[in-house]
């Protein structure tokens, strides 16, 4: 089923709604979801908050692609358990994507007027990139997928990947700098 026509049945009230996003996208809110959360089960629970949330949201939502959006609704409920669930702990993983992030982006006293305009420069920098720097960088800090998981899909050493993203982080901070937004 093509996606505005799920968009559809949300908007009609249609529980199949629910079905066909299972069907079509259960799998990739699963995987963006297990990805941060190292947990089935929690990650399923984060699945079906996902559904519940489009649900809620959709109408008045009426969004342009699908996968998008169900894939920020799913990466925001998964990382709200996450912190929730860890408040006292650490995962290494999370902390080093975040610490690998924190030398491009604009830290919380940074003075980003408009959260617009950041918006823009980031999707600017992704666009700009090669297909394939794109996506690396795309699955590491926005899927928060690990280097090792990253390399062993696209048939890559480890060091290439980091060096890959160590390159377009600097890329990404320059680039930002360019736009007159602080770091």
């Amino acid at each position: 089923m093509e996606d505005r026509d799920i968009i559809a049945l949300y908007w009609d009230r249609s529980e199949a709604a629910i079905r066909e996003t299972q069907q079509k996208y259960g799998k990739y809110c699963y995987a963006i979801a297990y990805s941060i959360l190292y947990s089935h089960e929690d990650a399923e629970e984060c699945v079906n908050d996902t559904y519940v949330k489009a649900w809620e949201t959709m109408p008045p939502e009426k969004p342009l692609r699908l996968s998008a959006y169900l894939g920020r609704i799913t990466r925001n409920i998964a990382l709200n358990r996450y912190a929730h669930g860890h408040a006292d702990k650490r995962n290494a993983h999370l902390t080093e994507v975040y610490d690998e992030a924190a030398e491009a982006i604009p830290s919380p006293e940074a003075s980003v007027s408009d959260e617009l305009i950041l918006k823009e420069a980031i999707n600017s920098f992704v666009v700009s990139l090669e297909r394939d720097v794109r996506i690396i960088f795309v699955r590491r800090y926005w899927y928060m997928s690990s280097v090792k998981d990253i390399a062993k899909d696209y048939g890559l050493p480890e060091g290439t990947v980091k060096s890959i993203l160590s390159r377009t982080r600097k890329r990404f901070k320059a680039h930002l700098e360019k736009e007159g937004i602080d770091l």
